[in-house]
C-alpha cells in the first residue's frame, strides 16, 4: 500500500484555491486506492514553531551533550524527516502570499532539510519521490506577463524540492483567482474560471495516475 503525505499551508480554513484543488487530487487518489495510507499535515491549523538555535546546533553537537531544548528540537526535525521518507508520494498546497509560499510551509521546510540526512548526501532519501505542488495564486505571473520576475513559489519550491532533495516536482497552478474579489479584475473572470478549471481536472488525473501508478 502507498502513503501520500497531504500538506497544506493556506491560512483560509474555507473558500481556499489552493486546498480546494488538493482536495481534489487527494480524492482521486483514495479512490483509485482506497486501501492506501493518507497523512494530512495542516500547517496552518497546526503550525510548526519556526527553526531556532537550538533545533539548528542540536545538529553540531555530540548527541550526549545536547540542552533539552537540543534533545527537543532535534527530535522534531527529524520526526518531520520519517513521516517524508514514509511517503510514497507528496502533495503540497502552496499559495502564493507576498510573492512566495507561506511562512508556515516555510517552516516545515526548514525542519525536513537537514544537511546529513535528507540532503547533502550522495543517496539522498527521498530522491525520485512524487511531489505534486498545487501553486495557486491571485493573479497571473506566468512567462510573458507584467510580474513574472516576481514569482518565488514554483522557483523556488522547484529548486528546494528538486535539486535540494532529489523529488520529482510536479506543479498545478490555479491562477487569479482573486479575479471575483476584485473588481478591477473583473474582465480577467472567464481566464480564471478557466484556469481553476483546468487545476481541477489536472488534480483529479494526476491524483489517480500516481496512485495507479505507485500500486502498479
Amino acid at each position: 500500500m502507498a502513503t501520500l503525505l497531504h500538506l497544506d499551508s493556506s491560512a483560509l480554513p474555507q473558500g481556499s484555491a489552493s486546498r480546494e484543488v488538493t482536495a481534489a487530487f487527494r480524492k482521486a487518489w483514495e479512490e483509485q486506492h482506497p486501501d492506501g495510507t493518507v497523512v494530512h499535515r495542516d500547517l496552518a491549523a497546526d503550525p510548526l514553531p519556526h527553526l531556532d538555535a537550538a533545533a539548528i546546533t542540536a545538529e553540531f553537537t555530540d548527541p550526549a551533550d545536547r540542552t533539552e531544548e537540543q534533545r527537543a528540537g532535534s527530535a522534531r526535525r527529524h520526526a518531520l524527516a520519517d513521516e517524508l521518507e514514509r511517503a510514497d508520494a507528496v502533495l503540497i498546497g502552496a499559495p502564493m502570499y507576498n510573492f512566495t509560499i507561506p511562512s508556515t510551509l516555510k517552516a516545515w521546510l526548514d525542519h525536513v532539510l537537514i544537511t546529513g540526512r535528507t540532503m547533502g548526501v550522495e543517496n539522498l532519501p527521498n530522491a525520485g519521490t512524487p511531489v505534486t505542488v498545487v501553486a495557486s495564486r491571485g493573479g497571473s505571473y506566468a512567462p510573458g506577463t507584467p510580474r513574472e520576475d516576481f514569482e518565488f513559489v514554483t522557483t523556488y519550491l522547484e529548486k528546494v524540492l528538486g535539486a535540494g532533495l532529489g523529488m520529482e516536482v510536479d506543479f498545478i497552478v490555479p491562477e487569479l483567482t482573486l479575479a471575483r474579489a476584485v473588481p478591477a479584475m473583473a474582465g480577467l473572470i472567464d481566464k480564471a474560471d478557466a484556469s481553476r478549471a483546468q487545476a481541477d481536472a489536472d488534480a483529479a488525473a494526476k491524483g489517480k495516475a500516481l496512485a495507479a501508478r505507485l500500486t502498479a
